[in-house]
């Protein structure tokens, strides 16, 4: 049981028995004292002695207790966090031998262990990124040669999840609904038209042609079917040329690990290294939920542990009023540049279909998740997302006497945010979307490995902010 708390309480509740132990020691000598004296000896004195030894003794343990968790608990709570960033999340941040001066030679050799490690998995690193480099330049000639073939092409595993999809599949998919690696393919298409094609390749075809459409029939394509074995599948879709100049190359989105499928399992109990998340922001009129309205909406997918780079929402939304100057101040968002802009109920229902089966994550959420459920009405979304805040994660991670701001944390975990994107939607959901990656392999060296572990522990800091999945 007292394994669970902190050490901060558990050395608090040390020193809470010292002075209750104190206390029962002096009340019983007293009580012997007076059974050996002259019993007609009156017993006021003996009482009043002992109340005042009490509150004596209890402030004496009070402020030995403040020292020492000022000097012992909260540096080897702080030293203990700088570890973990350094063994989990590979932050090279040095560790604060100050802050522990009173610790003796731990804090130094912690230090020194850690800077061992860390120069070793600095060589190691090095590599690891000149390896990388070459991948990421073959990467970028193979999404340049596809966004000149008038192709789109899409890469199903065999539960119809999109595996890796290309700039022109994005274009395509983006007319039915945000484009999302390991969504469905039923989430855009009528799967008739592919059902009737896949039974075709089962007979023996290498290829099958088939019509593919959105539920309301408003978009469809001519496309083909090709089988790849074990259950695998590519979609060729023509692309008409046009004749416009195109725009510059979207990256080419993939994660191979998706072509072998998990089983579904329930969201509360599955690894969170298995969720979706979706990190977002929104830039508004004003600071009141129930009288402001979003003018601004970014948001990033995190599959697999990793940001999925190429999927992002980042539009301006019409608040259908005028943007206080105050405002604009803050996050530079003019009157212009809403003007055109999608209302909330269509921005809305965009971000609601983006987010789909994922987890939203925020920094300061009990704001923006009021913003979009006020909204209901308008984006005909409910919002019943599990829901994970960013400042209650930084509680859990580094205690709650630590700074949880935004930018302290992206300080902490050693995240730079760039001075032109603070404070736009999109540039704040990219940092937060940052810290949870950063913060996953920290909650999983403290043991926290599911959503519903999470959920708990955040719980235990609602003192902080509402908990926006009551």
């Amino acid at each position: 049981m007292l394994s669970r708390l902190s050490l901060r309480l558990r050395i608090f509740l040390f020193f809470c028995l010292l002075a209750v132990g104190g206390a029962g020691l002096a009340a019983a000598a007293l009580a012997f004292g007076w059974s050996r004296s002259d019993t007609a000896l009156p017993m006021g004195p003996f009482i009043t002695a002992l109340i005042l030894f009490v509150f004596l003794n209890t402030g004496l343990t009070l402020g030995i207790w403040l020292l020492f968790d000022e000097n012992v608990a909260k540096p080897i709570a702080r030293l203990s966090a700088q570890l973990r960033l350094r063994a989990h999340s590979g932050v090279d941040s040095d560790v604060d031998t100050a802050d522990a001066k009173h610790l003796g030679d731990l804090a130094p050799a912690a230090f020194a262990l850690s800077r061992t490690i860390g120069n070793t998995l600095t060589d190691t690193a090095a590599r690891v990124a000149s390896e990388t480099q070459r991948l990421q330049s073959e990467s970028e000639r193979l999404t340049a040669l596809l966004s000149e073939i008038p192709i789109a092409t899409i890469l199903l595993n065999p539960a119809q999840e999109i595996v890796l999809y290309d700039s022109q599949a994005a274009e395509i998919l983006g007319r039915i609904a945000p484009p999302r690696l390991k969504a469905r393919l039923s989430d855009y298409f009528d799967l008739s038209g592919f059902a009737e094609a896949a039974s075709r390749l089962s007979e023996g075809s290498g290829e099958a042609s088939l019509r593919l459409g959105d539920a309301s029939g408003t978009h469809v394509f001519d496309a083909r079917l090709r089988s790849l074995g074990n259950g695998d599948h590519m979609i060729l879709i023509d692309v008409p040329d046009t004749g416009a100049s195109r725009v510059a190359p979207r990256p080419l989105v993939y994660n191979f690990d998706f072509l072998n499928p998990s089983y579904p399992r329930n969201i509360d109990e599955a690894p969170l290294s298995e969720q979706c998340f979706v990190a977002f922001d929104t830039e508004t009129t004003g600071l009141s939920v129930q009288n402001d309205e979003i003018v601004q909406i970014g948001a990033v997918r995190i599959l697999g542990g990793r940001i999925v780079k190429g999927e992002v929402i980042d539009t301006y939304v019409d608040p259908g009023r005028p943007i206080p100057p105050a405002s604009t101040r803050i996050h530079g968002v003019t009157n212009e540049n809403v003007a055109g802009a999608p209302d909330i109920g269509t921005a809305g229902r965009a971000l609601h279909d983006f987010a789909r089966d994922a987890v939203l994550v925020a920094h300061n959420a009990p704001f923006d998740i009021g913003l979009l459920r006020k909204s209901r009405s308008r984006t005909g979304a409910d919002w019943t997302h599990p829901v994970l805040d960013t400042v209650l994660l930084s509680a859990v991670v580094f205690g709650t006497n630590e700074e949880h701001s935004l930018d302290a944390l992206c300080k902490r975990l050693s995240i730079e945010i760039p001075e032109d994107k603070r404070h736009t939607a999109l540039g704040d959901a990219q940092a937060t979307a940052e810290v949870l990656v950063r913060l996953l392999p920290l909650l999983d060296g403290r043991g926290i490995t599911t959503l519903k572990q999470l959920l708990s522990e955040t719980r235990k800091h609602g003192r902080l902010l509402r908990d926006m999945n009551a």
